[in-house]
């Protein structure tokens, strides 16, 4: 009785957002102006707000991210409806069709053990569904580090993947190796960064073998890096110095400082 009851409050929720949508659209001079092209450079901000506040594990601002997400598919259904292309109806039945052809193991009689299978079997559906290649659900316009790291995941579906952990960290070091003679010879510009571009997938996809995600744990090295270096530069500051005049040793007890301080924080 009560999982109904939310059932239908959130039905509630969903059309009283989609009434406003109709009203905005009508009645409102930007949102009546807005385009399928000029919501796309909004909907990356919003994305990366919403990862922000993931990252942060602030639960009150990942609601409020979703909500401005939520905002965004409905805007963008309203438009393709307006075009006659498709509404909010189509969409959500789309996606729901999906799903369900892509999850045979809960909705047919294939078995998944653990969750590699069912992305492994997710790949496979969507080779069986026409896509020429895994690699083809990979936007070309995602950061290149995320990229990597999804190309890894999807060819690793098919089978394309190191049958040992150990394989993939002789590779970084190899890469890293490669890299150091092209160095020691003064190779030129582009040879470096190739060897450079090869470290860096090569540790991407052994951060993935280890069950990490690269991109979480640079933006968290981020975050710890602009934390500690901004408590350096206001040390700095009431203490009357400047950092062009200090020296490395200097700065590293200020930066050291930091480090302590958040380890008591942590505590």
């Amino acid at each position: 009785m009560a999982e109904e009851k939310a059932k239908e409050q959130q039905l509630k929720s969903f059309e009283r957002l989609l009434n406003i949508m109709d009203d905005l659209r009508s009645g409102c001079p930007w949102d009546r102006k807005q385009t399928l092209e000029s919501l796309r450079y909004l909907t990356i901000e919003e994305t990366y707000e919403l990862s922000d506040a993931i990252l942060e594990n602030d639960l009150s601002e990942i609601k409020k991210e979703l909500g401005d997400l939520m905002l965004h598919i409905v805007f963008y259904a309203k438009i393709g409806e307006e075009k006659g292309a498709f509404d909010i109806t189509d969409v959500l039945n789309g996606i729901s069709e999906k799903l369900i052809l892509r999850h045979p193991h809960i909705y047919s009689d294939v078995e998944a053990r653990d969750a590699k299978a069912v992305s492994d079997n997710w790949e496979k559906i969507k080779l069986k569904e026409g896509k020429r290649s895994v690699l083809e659900g990979v936007p070309k316009s995602l950061p290149a580090l995320v990229k990597a790291y999804r190309m890894q995941e999807k060819a690793s579906g098919v089978g394309f993947d190191w049958d040992d952990d150990k394989q993939v960290y002789e590779k970084v070091k190899e890469e890293l190796d490669e890299f150091e003679t092209e160095v020691k010879n003064q190779s030129d510009q582009a040879a470096k960064e190739k060897e450079f571009g090869d470290i860096l997938f090569a540790l991407i996809n052994y951060a993935r073998k280890m069950d990490i995600n690269p991109e979480d744990a640079l933006e968290r090295t981020n975050k710890k890096f602009i934390h500690r270096f901004q408590y350096l530069e206001k040390t700095t500051q009431e203490k009357g110095k400047s950092l062009k005049d200090m020296t490395v040793e200097e700065m590293d007890v200020f930066w050291d400082e930091a480090k302590s301080l958040e380890n008591k924080i942590r505590e």
